[in-house]
């Protein structure tokens, strides 16, 4: 029997010993066990530890989506939509990490209990943008209409019972003198303390006062929506629940007040709601960025409620783009130095987590039913931030730039411009006041100023569509049961993009952490390249002791 060392080909045209295959194999071991030794000692893999939080339903759309983005990087978060009330009680016990709320804490609540952080220090952060919709089932003939339209006045005399059937002179009014069926209104309300009805009921306060304070038994805001006896109305908790009961099969009737983005995800219609430019508008990216041009912002860096706003002159707005009911949610930012709940992982995870969302994040605001962050609250954004790191220095906050986010608000350069607001389209004339209505469907959640200026291109089969008279949008063919538009062809021209997009850099792939991942890459080279030679070593020296072994 042949006791030479047997040779075999390897990949690298050389020729592999045994003895230089156990060699070998044993600096692979060691490079793979220095790699591991390497990762582990490593920082970067240590950066993200998961963190919680809970609170708004208005807003939980986008965050989980943002949620759901960086979870590829390492960044784990965990959401609870229990409302706002409870996000700001929740933060206040310890019970999380952060918390995401419309409306600021109130000293005090609706009960008397007390509703402040105590003694966890905080900061307020905008994180998005957004319209509070009243979405809405009503069927004539088993067709669900898509172009309601109502005033505020309507809106307050609903939702206080005073106008209880659908087929209200006053709704008939809104509509242009389109009657709609007998049908009974069935209110749906948040049964939980909600944001969304703090925004609601502040609306109502502020601009019908004698409708709304002899409901309510008293003057301001409330988290929860008074029901009262003996009538028709609905509560649900959370606004997916109030979604879900409008768009049921037993909905017919139902009307309720959601964050825009849920009726849009259900592909359901919300009202159009007359401006004080009286023009009937939906809450699209656009017309809340018009609305919003017009709230004051507290730029006090000194007060507890910097960056919070006073919506009055939102609701006010002459803007004919403008929609009344457009606001932003906050998160609680916690910035104590001594925080009970926080480490420099979970401060690295929030910050890193903050950082997409209020940068790239902010692009896919439209499209989800929201409307992006203007460049001058991404910046403040930005700069409460920044109170992670100074509570804790060991947070890494280097290569933030606000100027290089892609946001479809901002122009380079000025801080004081929001670019949706300027491309922002005119309502059509159908949507005046005493005219109309369109017959365009609503709650699309248009992405091109066309498309949210309702202007199809062309009827089907591509003749003409004729321009409305006295308007600046096409009159669709609408079908006068319905509202409903005939189909056409609404192809539309993206407006012309001027912001800066750049990737996205996160904790987890920064320069300094390719080191380990250079390890490990060498590591698996050396595996790829040496493994076949190093395995044909092996079992063809098991072959011969077997062969040995017979003989």
């Amino acid at each position: 029997m042949n006791t030479h060392a047997t040779t075999l080909p390897v990949p690298l045209g050389r020729r592999l010993t045994s003895r230089r295959a156990r060699a070998l194999l044993a600096v692979l071991v060691g490079l793979l066990s220095s790699s591991l030794l390497i990762a582990t000692a490593n920082p970067a893999q240590a950066a993200y530890a998961q963190i919680e939080g809970s609170g708004s339903t208005w807003s939980q759309g986008i965050v989980a989506q943002w949620i759901s983005d960086v979870d590829a990087n390492g960044i784990k978060i965990t959401y609870n939509g229990a409302g706002s009330s409870q996000g700001r009680k929740d933060f206040a016990q310890n019970v999380t990490d952060f918390g995401i709320t419309e409306i600021p804490y109130q000293g005090k609540d609706e009960f008397g209990a007390v509703d402040t952080a105590g003694d966890r220090e905080f900061a307020y952060m905008p994180i998005v943008a957004g319209g509070t919709a009243f979405t809405y089932q009503v069927k004539v003939g088993g067709k669900l209409v898509k172009d309601l339209r109502l005033s505020g006045d309507t809106i307050a005399k609903i939702f206080t019972n005073k106008i209880t059937n659908w087929n209200d002179p006053a709704i008939s009014a809104d509509n242009n003198g389109r009657k709609l069926p007998s049908l009974t209104i069935v209110p749906v309300v948040r049964a939980d303390g909600s944001g969304t009805t703090a925004q609601f009921t502040a609306w109502l306060d502020q601009q019908f006062p004698s409708i709304w304070q002899p409901y309510f038994g008293r003057t301001g805001l409330t988290s929860y929506y008074p029901k009262k006896s003996g009538t028709k109305t609905i509560s649900a908790a959370g606004s997916d629940q109030v979604m879900n009961t409008i768009s049921s099969s037993q909905g017919n009737g139902t009307i309720g007040y959601v964050e825009y983005s849920y009726p849009v995800n259900k592909k359901y219609p919300v009202v159009k709601l007359l401006n004080k430019a009286g023009y009937f508008v939906e809450p699209t990216q656009y017309n809340v960025a018009v609305a919003l041009t017009t709230a004051k912002i507290n730029t006090d860096t000194t007060s507890q409620a910097y960056l919070t706003s006073i919506l009055d002159g939102v609701y006010t707005s002459t803007d004919p783009r403008a929609y009344p009911l457009s606001s932003y949610s906050y998160m609680l930012l916690p910035t104590g130095a001594k925080d009970q709940r926080m480490t420099t992982a979970k401060r690295q995870t929030l910050t890193d987590f903050m950082f997409y969302s209020l940068c790239q994040g902010q692009s896919k605001a439209g499209p989800y039913g929201y409307s992006p962050l203007p460049l001058n609250l991404v910046q403040a954004g930005f700069d409460q931030l920044k109170k992670l790191s100074t509570a804790d220095p060991a947070v890494d906050f280097t290569d933030r730039d606000v100027t290089k986010c892609n946001n479809p608000t901002f122009v380079a350069g000025d801080l004081s411009k929001n670019k949706l607001a300027e491309i922002a389209p005119q309502p059509p004339a159908c949507d005046k006041q005493g005219a109309g209505p369109c017959g365009t469907e609503t709650g699309t959640a248009p992405t091109t100023p066309a498309a949210a200026a309702g202007k199809p291109t062309a009827a089907a089969g591509g003749a003409p569509v004729a321009a409305a008279p006295g308007g600046d949008a096409p009159a669709a063919a609408v079908d006068p049961g319905t509202g409903e538009v005939a189909s056409t062809d609404t192809t539309t021209a993206a407006a012309a993009d001027t912001s800066i997009a750049v990737p996205t850099e996160l904790v987890s792939g920064r320069a300094g952490d390719t080191k380990v991942f250079g390890a490990l890459a060498v590591a698996e080279l050396l595996a790829i390249i040496l493994a076949p030679g190093v395995g044909a070593v092996y079992f063809k020296r098991r072959q011969r002791r077997r062969q040995g072994a017979a003989a």
